[in-house]
């Protein structure tokens, strides 16, 4: 029977790992059962899935999914944060949690991908602006150069225009 919840535990580490963008490793240890609860209950709402795993099944799982380098960032009693979506807005979800709640929680690292992401890194991508602000202003620095080309072609045609009508204000006078 034991055999067969571990092996179940793998599987679902497994399926978890696979389906995952980013995995945070954090160190939970002082937190007491209520405010892992309402951690838990708040990543959750916001599509993040938070376990406390043991090692072992943690590393056979990442063995089984092709991630050996989840192995770096796992020492000691952890808990995992999975983002299945939008990486920014996981760690972003998880870092102002950690702040608004004044946890005791540490994280220790990521990955993403087959990068190892220390937490200082980590830091830096939950101060990233939102995926739709990202994105307008790439749209805007590649709109900037057709924008000018087309003030700078149609000044003169502007010019000729107020000239001619200049031109025809004058003859009807």
């Amino acid at each position: 029977m034991l055999k067969e919840k571990k092996a179940r535990i793998v599987s679902d580490l497994a399926d978890d790992l696979s389906r995952s963008t980013i995995i945070i490793a954090t160190n939970y240890q002082g937190l007491l059962a209520k405010q892992m609860a309402d951690l838990r209950n708040a990543l959750t709402k916001a599509g993040i899935g938070y376990h406390v795993v043991k090692n072992t099944l943690v590393y056979r799982a990442a063995d089984q999914v092709g991630k050996p380098h989840l192995k770096d960032i796992i020492e000691g009693p952890v808990a995992l944060a999975f983002g299945y979506e939008d990486v920014v807005s996981t760690v972003k979800t998880l870092n102002q949690y950690v702040k608004s709640s004044a946890l005791s929680l540490q994280i220790r690292g990521g990955l993403l991908g087959d990068r190892i992401l220390p937490p200082d890194e980590l830091v830096i991508l939950a101060n990233l602006p939102p995926k739709a602000v990202l994105i307008a202003r790439l749209l805007g620095q590649l709109q900037a150069p057709v924008v000018t080309l087309h003030n700078i072609l149609g000044f003169p045609l502007q010019g000729l225009l107020t000239v001619l009508q200049k031109r025809a204000q004058t003859a009807s006078k």
